[in-house]
């Protein structure tokens, strides 16, 4: 049950903190916004290739 309500709190805390930051990157611009989604797919993409390589 204490693993289960620690699972919990930190699923909680992860999605405050990204409305937080999706928050800041709208105050920062759109571009901002733009930039740095295309960075994180291209990680995610790159990540991915790299592991099945």
């Amino acid at each position: 049950m204490k693993a289960i309500c620690i699972t919990f709190l930190a699923l909680t805390t992860m999605l405050l903190s990204s409305c937080q930051v999706v928050g800041d990157i709208f105050k920062a611009g759109v571009w901002v916004g733009i930039l740095l989604v295309a960075v994180v797919v291209f990680v995610i993409i790159w990540l991915i290739s790299r592991g099945r390589s």
